[in-house]
C-alpha cells in the first residue's frame, strides 16, 4: 500500500485554576481529580502500552499552564490521593450492596480501577503526571505544545499588554516545568483574530491550531484547504481542523461516544442513591458524579438505559477506532488524486473527552494510533512538527478571524450571560499598565502585591468563566470566580497607592492564589513594549 495521507492527532488538556485552600473539600477541585483518574492516567497508560509493544505512536498533546500548577500542586496531590480513597471506600460499599445481582462485577471493576490509578500515581509516576508527558515527549512518541498563561479568550482581551503577557507566561511557564520551548502554541478556544498573531511570532511560536473555517475562510483561499497547514504573512504555520474527523467524533447525533454500547455518562450513583449512603463521596452534600456508573447509552434518545458491558464497549471502541482509519484513508486517497499530494488531516479534541466523558476513549485513541503507526499504511500518524519537516508550506494565507463552540465566531465567550465581564478586565488592565509605569523598580512588598496583582488578572482572564456562564453548568461559581478574582486585584493596587499594603490579606491571597512563583509585575508592561518594538519580517 502506497501512503497517501497523514493524521494528525492533537489532545488539549485544561482545566481551569481551582485551589480552594479555604476548604477542607471543594465540590470544583473534583474537576481535576475526575480527569486525572478518567483521562490522564488512562492516556498514559494506553500510550506506556503502545511503548512496550514497540509501537511509535505520535500524538500531540497540549498542557494548559493552569493545569500543570494543579498537577505540581502538593495539596492538591494529597487531596487527590484523599479523594481515591473515598472513591474506593465506595466501591467497596457497592460491593457489599450489590450481592447477588447483576451490577456487582462492574462495581468491582471500580474497585480495581481505584485502585489501579492510585497505584500508577503514586508508585509509577511518582505523583508527577507532567514528568511522565515529558518522557514521552524525549522518546518522540508525543509533541508538547502549551497555550496561555491562564487560556485567556485573546482576542477579547483587546490591550496589547494582556495578550503578550498571557501568551509569554504561558510559555515561560512550559519551559520553566519542562526545559525546552514549545514550537506549537494552542489558540485557547481556537480563538484567532489577525491582531493577535504578532505576539505569537515575538514570544518564538512556529504553529497553531484554528478552527476549519478560519483556514478556509482566509485570504487567499488556500489551494490545499485544510489538507496542508498555511503560512502566514508572519511567518508563522497554521493548521485547519478537518471536518469529518471532528463530526465523527464531537457530534452529538453522528459521534462514536453516543453508540448503543457505550457507557452512559449521565447515570451515576451520585445521582441516584441516598446522600447519607454517599457520604464523603459528595462534598457539602451536593449531588456531583463519582464515576461509578451501571448503564449503557443504549438509545440516546431514550431514557431507558441497559446495563453496561465492559468487553462489548471495549470491541466497540475498536471497532471505532478501525472505523475511523478507514474513513481517514477513503478521505486520503480521494483527496491525494484531487490535490496532487497526500492530504493532512487535523484532529484536535479535549483530552477530557477521552476517558471522563467518552469512558472508552482512551482505547480509541490506543487503537488508531497502533493502526496509523504501522510500517505499511495508508494513512500515517505525526505531529506537526514532524509534518512540517517534511512539507514545508506552500501557500501563503492570512487566516480569518474565527473561534471553535457555537456558530464559530466567539458567540459562546461574549454574550448577553458574560458580556458584563470584558469591561471590567479592560479596565483592570489598564490599571495594571498604569501600576506598572508608577512603581518600576519598587521592591518588597510593593512588588509582592503588584505580583499578586497581576496574578489576580491573569486568573480573572481565564476563558473558563464566560464558557461556564453560557453553558450552564455552573455559572454562579464562575461568576463568584470572576468577581473574587478583580475584586483582590482591585483591592491590592488600591493598597499600593494609598502606601497602605495589609501584610496580612496580602499574605492570605498568595496561598489562595498560589500560580505561577516566577511572575513579575514589570513583565506586563515591559515584555508588552518589548514586542511592538521588534519589526515584522518583510
Amino acid at each position: 500500500m502506497a501512503l497517501s495521507g497523514y493524521l494528525c492527532l492533537i489532545l488539549h488538556s485544561h482545566l481551569p485554576f481551582v485551589r480552594h485552600v479555604e476548604h477542607a473539600d471543594s465540590l470544583e477541585e473534583r474537576w481535576l481529580f475526575q480527569a486525572i483518574t478518567e483521562s490522564y492516567l488512562p492516556l498514559l497508560d494506553c500510550l506506556g502500552r503502545l511503548s512496550r509493544e514497540g509501537v511509535r505512536a505520535s500524538l500531540t498533546v497540549s498542557l494548559s499552564p493552569p493545569l500543570l500548577e494543579m498537577l505540581d500542586d502538593d495539596l492538591l496531590k494529597k487531596r487527590y490521593k484523599r479523594h481515591l480513597f473515598i472513591m474506593h471506600d465506595l466501591a467497596c460499599k457497592e460491593i457489599a450492596r450489590l450481592k447477588g445481582s447483576r451490577e456487582r462485577p462492574l462495581a468491582e471493576m471500580y474497585k480495581k480501577r481505584f485502585e489501579r490509578a492510585y497505584d500508577m500515581y503514586t508508585r509509577e509516576l511518582s505523583e508527577d503526571i507532567p514528568s511522565a508527558w515529558k518522557r514521552l515527549h524525549e522518546s518522540g512518541s508525543v509533541e508538547l505544545m502549551t497555550t496561555s498563561a491562564t487560556h485567556a479568550y485573546l482576542p477579547l482581551l483587546i490591550q496589547d499588554e494582556s495578550v503578550t503577557a498571557q501568551v509569554k507566561t504561558g510559555i515561560r511557564a512550559f519551559e520553566r516545568r519542562f526545559g525546552f520551548t514549545p514550537k506549537g502554541f494552542w489558540l485557547p478556544e481556537c480563538a484567532y483574530s489577525p491582531e493577535i498573531e504578532p505576539h505569537l511570532r515575538d514570544a518564538g511560536v512556529r504553529y497553531f491550531i484554528l478552527e476549519t473555517h478560519g483556514i478556509l475562510c482566509g485570504t487567499p483561499r488556500p489551494r490545499y484547504g485544510f489538507y496542508a497547514p498555511v503560512l502566514t504573512p508572519l511567518g508563522l504555520c497554521a493548521f485547519g481542523r478537518d471536518i469529518d474527523c471532528g463530526k465523527q467524533v464531537w457530534s452529538a447525533d453522528e459521534g462514536y461516544p453516543g453508540d448503543g454500547a457505550y457507557r452512559e455518562f449521565h447515570r451515576d450513583i451520585a445521582y441516584e442513591l441516598p446522600i447519607d449512603y454517599l457520604g464523603k463521596a459528595i462534598p457539602g452534600n451536593i449531588r456531583t458524579p463519582t464515576g461509578i456508573k451501571y448503564y449503557r447509552v443504549t438509545d440516546r434518545r431514550s431514557d431507558h438505559k441497559e446495563l453496561y458491558d465492559p468487553a462489548a464497549a471495549s470491541d466497540r471502541a475498536k471497532t471505532h477506532a478501525w472505523n475511523f482509519v478507514f474513513w481517514r484513508n477513503k478521505e486520503a486517497e480521494y483527496w491525494s488524486s484531487v490535490l496532487g499530494k497526500p492530504p493532512l488531516m487535523t484532529a484536535p479534541y479535549d483530552a477530557e473527552l477521552f476517558g471522563h466523558w467518552w469512558y472508552e476513549g482512551p482505547e480509541w485513541i490506543e487503537e488508531v494510533l497502533r493502526i496509523t503507526s504501522g510500517p505499511d499504511v495508508i494513512v500515517r500518524s505525526v505531529t506537526p512538527s514532524e509534518y512540517l519537516e517534511e512539507h514545508p508550506p506552500e501557500d501563503i494565507v492570512s487566516p480569518a478571524a474565527s473561534s471553535w463552540g457555537y456558530r464559530g465566531y466567539s458567540e459562546v465567550w461574549l454574550g448577553h450571560r458574560n458580556g458584563w465581564i470584558y469591561r471590567h478586565l479592560h479596565a483592570c488592565q489598564e490599571a495594571m499598565a498604569e501600576a506598572c509605569k508608577t512603581h518600576r523598580g519598587a521592591g518588597g512588598i510593593v512588588r509582592r502585591a503588584l505580583n499578586q496583582a497581576f496574578r489576580e488578572l491573569l486568573l480573572a482572564q481565564a476563558s473558563d468563566w464566560p464558557f461556564i456562564m453560557t453553558s450552564g453548568t455552573a455559572p454562579d461559581y464562575a461568576r463568584k470566580r470572576v468577581i473574587g478574582h478583580i475584586g483582590r486585584f482591585q483591592a491590592l493596587i488600591a493598597q499600593v497607592d494609598s502606601g497602605e499594603i495589609d501584610e496580612t490579606y496580602l499574605r492570605e491571597i498568595e496561598e489562595r492564589d498560589k500560580v505561577f512563583p516566577f511572575l513579575d509585575f514589570e513583565s506586563f508592561l515591559g515584555e508588552a513594549e518589548e514586542s511592538r518594538a521588534v519589526p515584522s519580517p518583510r
